[in-house]
């Protein structure tokens, strides 16, 4: 029963710190690289580079370079355009370094559709964002997407380890939301054009 709880909570925190890269990229890698560090956490023995001193040191400098790259206007919009696939492979490993499955194949697969899915899922609604803000205030709006979403990828991966079920159900919802939008709005474009 105990292991069921364990693994539950892992596997949630997993979705949890791939959601996050759909924010920034390298804030949930810091986190989770650091949170090892401290011996919080402990990554499968594979991933343990995670938690080394040129890991901690590459990842701190990158997402330095994230985060002020956003607060740049129309840099922020390229990033969004690297960031995706980025966040993408940044999900994919954050999850497959936490979930618990012991078959590498199944874990990778895992990793893949819950970890790289939903990090992909929420750069590209938050890409949508900004440039729904770069086009209606010319993107003088954008520094306020930028801090929320900097607020939202270290807030949700530092509470993904103190509350990972309860992020992952929210991280859930939030995803279950863009996607509702991203499904309008493409319901949208198809009419325009019929008509």
């Amino acid at each position: 029963m105990n292991w069921e709880i364990q693994a539950l909570s892992a596997t949630a925190l997993g979705i949890a710190l791939a959601a996050c890269c759909g924010f920034r990229v390298f804030v949930p890698l810091l986190v989770a690289g650091l949170a090892s560090r401290l011996h919080l956490f402990h990554f499968a023995d594979h991933f343990a580079w995670l938690s080394s001193t040129p890991a901690l040191i590459t990842l701190g400098a990158a997402t330095a370079v994230e985060i002020a790259g956003y607060y740049i206007p129309f840099i922020d919009n390229i990033l969004d355009t690297i960031a995706a696939p980025m966040a993408t492979i940044a999900g994919t490993v954050l999850a497959t370094a936490v979930i618990p499955i012991d078959s590498e194949w199944i874990k990778w697969l895992v990793g893949i559709i819950a970890g790289g899915g939903s990090a992909g899922l929420i750069a590209s609604g938050t890409g949508l964002l900004r440039l729904f803000s770069t086009k209606a205030t010319l993107g003088t709006g954008n520094i306020f997407v930028a801090t929320g979403e900097n607020a939202a990828a270290i807030a949700g991966s530092v509470l993904s380890f103190l509350m990972p079920v309860v992020m992952a159900v929210l991280c859930l919802l939030f995803m279950i939301w863009i996607f509702r939008k991203m499904r309008k709005k493409i319901k949208n474009r198809r009419a325009v054009r019929s008509a």
